[in-house]
């Protein structure tokens, strides 16, 4: 059965009224022609970190497990308020979650790999509705436990269930049209890259440019599914970037919030490193031999677990910004413990990849924003006085 395959990201829904515009969206491509389609969900803009302190909150030990549960209930309420707005418009639909999915995972909680799919419950979903929700980033374990796929995720569902029903291609929307040649809210001179390859933009993710999931992109590679980055305005949807097979373009990525491990010795970090690269955590020997830093620039609650799980000795663990630039497969990473020091340099790194360069500009390039509304679910208590 054929069905186009939208993902939503969290900046899509900054208010409730944002899941209308997205149904009216869903409307307006039934009515055009399209018999079906599966959306994937992500949670509001906010909310995975809000469930997340709530949950360190209750218990600092929270275990993986029950924090994978919890985390997923963003996606789920996002799934059920957009399957309401469609409905609204008298449009048959339905919403499923991780359990429903047929997606099976291993048990590595917080980051799980997906080990097997089962194209029965959404080809069922979509036989008697014209619209089928999915909750992304979640599936189940051989045991049925909730697994969470990890933080940006719901790329990773979306690309997967593309896979599953045999499409050639799975259209990503988020708050900028496509991939840059820097993040744009940081560098003005951004440029929009038309065409990107696979392995580019896994790399630039790696080095925590919040683009695309690497993991998603890897499956997408695996499984020849094109990814088309859109963005939904006022005047419908705008196509920004292709990732197919070619495209390579020097790059600049900041990574806030890098964890920076100081090892006892050099053959520490460089265990560590091996450590780490082992379970598929992008982490970097850092250039100056004499001190024993490794910094990890994604999937940073991963490497920072494996960390301490580990028997390295005297490892402690600092924070800072990490400004790397990426020139086909060689990269130069530059750490910063100013923030603000941190956006100067790259946006002279980006001057001198592309001297005279004039960004196009975009409603949102001003300011990322979060949802007002990240705490329909649970509100953190943030005031000091009340923590236990």
């Amino acid at each position: 059965m054929s069905a186009t395959v939208l993902k939503f990201g969290g900046s899509s829904f900054l208010q409730p009224e944002d899941y209308g515009r997205v149904a009216g969206h869903i409307a307006t491509r039934l009515a055009a022609g399209e018999s079906k389609i599966v959306v994937v969900v992500s949670a509001m803009s906010g909310t995975t970190d809000n469930l997340k302190a709530v949950m360190l909150e209750v218990n600092k030990q929270a275990l993986p497990s029950n924090l994978d549960a919890a985390l997923a209930t963003g996606e789920m309420l996002s799934a059920c308020l957009l399957e309401a707005a469609i409905s609204r418009l008298a449009i048959p639909a339905m919403s499923l979650n991780g359990y429903s999915l047929g997606i099976r995972t291993n048990s590595n909680f917080g980051r799980a790999s997906v080990e097997n799919v089962d194209p029965g419950p959404i080809m069922a979903a979509l036989q008697g509705h014209q619209v089928v929700i999915a909750a992304g980033a979640q599936a189940v374990d051989q045991f049925g436990r909730l697994t969470f796929l990890g933080r940006n995720s719901s790329d990773l569902t979306a690309i997967v269930i593309a896979s599953i029903l045999g499409e050639p291609a799975c259209e990503i929307y988020s708050d900028v049209p496509g991939v840059y040649t820097a993040d744009p809210y940081l560098v003005p001179q951004a440029q929009l890259i038309p065409e990107i390859a696979y392995g580019t933009i896994a790399q630039m993710s790696r080095h925590g440019a919040k683009v695309l999931h690497h993991r998603a992109v890897e499956y997408a590679e695996k499984h020849a599914v094109t990814i088309v980055c859109k963005s939904l305005t006022r005047n419908g949807a705008v196509t920004g970037t292709i990732v197919a097979g070619h495209g390579d373009t020097r790059t600049v990525t900041v990574a806030r919030d890098a964890a920076v491990i100081s090892c006892a010795s050099l053959a520490e970090r460089d265990n560590l490193c091996a450590l780490l690269d082992q379970h598929d955590v992008s982490a970097i020997c850092m250039e100056d031999n004499r001190k024993a830093n490794l910094c990890i620039v994604s999937d940073i609650d991963i490497g920072v677990r494996l960390v301490s799980l580990s028997s390295t000795r005297a490892a402690s663990i600092g924070s800072g910004t990490a400004v790397t630039e990426l020139d086909s497969s060689v990269s130069r990473v530059h750490l910063e413990g100013d923030y603000e020091r941190a956006i100067l340099l790259a946006r002279q790194i980006h001057a001198r990849m592309y001297p005279g360069a004039m960004g196009e500009p975009f409603r949102s390039r001003i300011a990322k924003q979060r949802s007002h509304h990240n705490s329909l679910l649970v509100s953190a208590n943030n005031e000091p006085g009340n923590r236990q």
